[in-house]
C-alpha cells in the first residue's frame, strides 16, 4: 500500500504550453496564476502541481494586437487547486497559481527549427491553435534554457 501512495506522489513532472496575448500574460505573472482558453477550467485541470507552463503570446493583445510569435512567461504549478475568480458581473474564469520565473522573451523563430513539434514543419502554429497542449522534457529544456538564459536551471 505504501509504494502505491508513493508511485502516486512521484507521478512524472509534464510540460505545457499555454496560448495567451502577451498582456494577458503580464496580467497572469504579476497575479501569480494562469488563465486559459477564455477562462476553461478543462485545460487547467490537465496540469498537476510542479508541472511547469510556458507561454507563448501570438500577439501582444488579444484582439487587435501586434504580431509577437514569442515565448513569453515560464512559471512552475503551485498547487492542486483550480478556482473561479469573478473578473467582472458577467465573466468568471478559472485560474490556477502558478510560480513564475524571472524570464526573457523569446521568440520562436530562434528555436522553430529545433523543438521537435514545430521542426520541418511548414504548418508549426497549428498546434498553437488549441490554446493549451503538451510538449516533451526535451523541447520544455530547449524553451527553458532559452528563457531563463543565466537563471539557475534547477528544476
Amino acid at each position: 500500500m505504501e509504494t502505491m501512495a508513493a508511485d502516486v506522489l512521484s507521478e512524472p513532472c509534464r510540460y505545457w504550453i499555454g496560448v495567451v496575448s502577451a498582456a494577458h500574460v503580464k496580467r497572469g505573472v504579476a497575479g501569480g496564476f494562469a488563465q486559459l482558453c477564455h477562462g476553461k477550467s478543462a485545460p487547467l485541470r490537465r496540469m498537476r502541481q510542479n508541472d511547469w507552463l510556458v507561454y507563448y503570446s501570438p500577439r501582444t493583445d488579444m484582439a487587435q494586437g501586434e504580431a509577437l510569435q514569442a515565448f513569453t512567461a515560464i512559471g512552475q504549478v503551485a498547487d492542486n487547486s483550480v478556482y473561479e475568480f469573478q473578473m467582472t458581473e458577467s465573466f468568471v474564469p478559472f485560474r490556477r497559481n502558478i510560480r513564475y520565473r524571472p524570464s526573457r522573451e523569446v521568440k520562436i523563430a530562434d528555436v522553430l527549427d529545433q523543438l521537435s513539434f514545430t521542426r520541418g514543419n511548414r504548418n508549426w502554429g497549428y498546434s498553437f491553435r488549441f490554446g493549451h497542449f503538451e510538449i516533451g522534457e526535451e523541447d520544455f529544456q530547449i524553451i527553458s534554457r532559452a528563457m531563463l538564459e543565466d537563471a539557475d536551471l534547477s528544476i
